[in-house]
């Protein structure tokens, strides 16, 4: 199992409307492409951060999977996020896999 982890701070005045962007437009257009076959969203809740810090996981059984996703998908959905909440939100990536 391979899970595309996407941790994102978020500033408290746009925490309402990063979190609905998140659940009804944006996971909804990863799930979409056929890459992933489950998602969850998480708040951090230790260490206090200044800010919100969010993390939505993306799960694969397949590496090329993840290739493709990256590849065609990402630059498109991951500058929409960046239009939208411009520097009010900072995103990282990091893959994880089941040992």
């Amino acid at each position: 199992m391979i899970i595309y982890n996407v941790t994102s701070i978020v500033e408290q005045e746009i925490k309402d409307d990063f979190l609905a962007f998140m659940q009804e437009i944006h996971i909804p257009e990863v799930m979409a492409t056929g890459k992933f076959s489950s998602s969850n969203l998480y708040q951090l809740t230790e260490p206090e951060n200044e800010g919100f810090t969010y993390c939505a996981q993306y799960i694969t059984e397949k590496a090329q999977n993840l290739i493709d996703y990256r590849e065609i998908y990402a630059p498109i959905l991951q500058k929409d996020v960046q239009q939208k909440f411009g520097d009010k939100v900072v995103s990282f990536r990091s893959v994880l896999e089941k040992i």
